[in-house]
């Protein structure tokens, strides 16, 4: 005697508890009810167990058929989304992705994208992290994305990895309106700055040695998780630093920050669309995104 538990036999009984009966469960899945009745007795006879309770007006599943029917939810599931991966496989679409965007980024224009994308039909699951500084490279060397938006400054010399410039994101020296350097003639000089406290938003690289910018030797600094944080920190005037100007302008119009011109500014830094570009990981809803994005302005 076979007493294995069947896909078959949990979807039976999935249909049973949701549609509230046998005869409504066998209508949904187009069977006769006699034939539910049959799987379900001989489900029962094979484990040894009773799953519903038949002493009402209406069978109710027991203890044992609802820890059955809620683990074999979990192994359904599981069934489907396999059927699914393996044909997307079959076809050269990539099960899923991972999209890695800089912290310094709007991410608007991404999830234009994604709507865009989602209306092909590719299948695949889109993963997006959010990376600090070197953490976009990082993120593609080590496998955790297969694309990066705004990776910056010079990339990784290891082969496998395509780059497109997406520009140079402008970054302004801002302080709150209380802070001390507020009230200093332009354009000030790194003796005034090194005296109060830098903000900065933590590398999120995990294998690359971590970058800073825009720290002198000697300051304070705050470290805070990303870019939007350091806007607010310094917007509370724990600290001072360069932030993307679109950043710096939206607290401007609040109030809550000005931006100064500095006697020594903080370098250019060109951004980069990056992407794993080897021949076999490349697949069709990875191709289609990197040439949608490559086609998106996100400075």
């Amino acid at each position: 005697m076979n007493k294995k538990i069947t896909l078959e036999a949990l979807e039976i009984l999935d249909a049973i508890e949701r549609k509230g009966s046998f005869a409504a469960a066998a209508e949904s899945l187009f069977r006769v009810p006699s034939a539910i009745t049959y799987s379900i007795r001989k489900l029962e006879d094979d484990m040894g167990i009773a799953l519903f309770n038949r002493s009402g007006h209406r069978a109710t599943l027991t203890e044992a058929g609802q820890e059955l029917l809620q683990e074999g939810r979990h192994l359904l599931q599981a069934a489907s989304e396999l059927e699914a991966r393996v044909k997307r496989v079959a076809t050269g679409i990539e099960t899923t992705l991972t999209i890695a965007i800089s912290d310094i980024l709007p991410t608007a224009p991404l999830f234009n994208v994604l709507e865009e994308f989602y209306t092909l039909g590719f299948g695949t699951r889109i993963k997006v992290l959010q990376e600090v500084y070197g953490g976009n490279w990082d993120a593609l060397i080590s496998g955790r994305a297969d694309i990066s938006i705004g990776a910056p400054g010079d990339g990784p010399t290891s082969g496998g990895i395509a780059v497109k410039p997406l520009g140079i994101m402008p970054f302004v020296f801002a302080v709150a309106p209380q802070h001390p350097l507020a009230k200093l003639e332009e354009p000030l000089q790194n003796k005034d700055i090194v005296q109060y406290r830098s903000v900065s938003a933590a590398d999120s690289s995990r294998s690359l040695p971590p970058r800073t910018s825009g720290i002198l030797t000697g300051q304070d600094v705050l470290t805070v998780a990303n870019m939007q944080a350091k806007a607010e920190a310094q917007a509370k005037g724990l600290g001072v630093g360069y932030i993307p100007q679109y950043l710096a302008n939206e607290q401007v119009a609040l109030g809550n920050l000005m931006i100064k011109q500095v006697a020594e500014p903080k370098p250019d830094t060109m951004m980069y669309l990056a992407w794993r570009s080897q021949d076999k990981t490349m697949g069709k809803a990875q191709q289609c995104l990197v040439k949608r994005l490559e086609k998106t302005a996100f400075i």
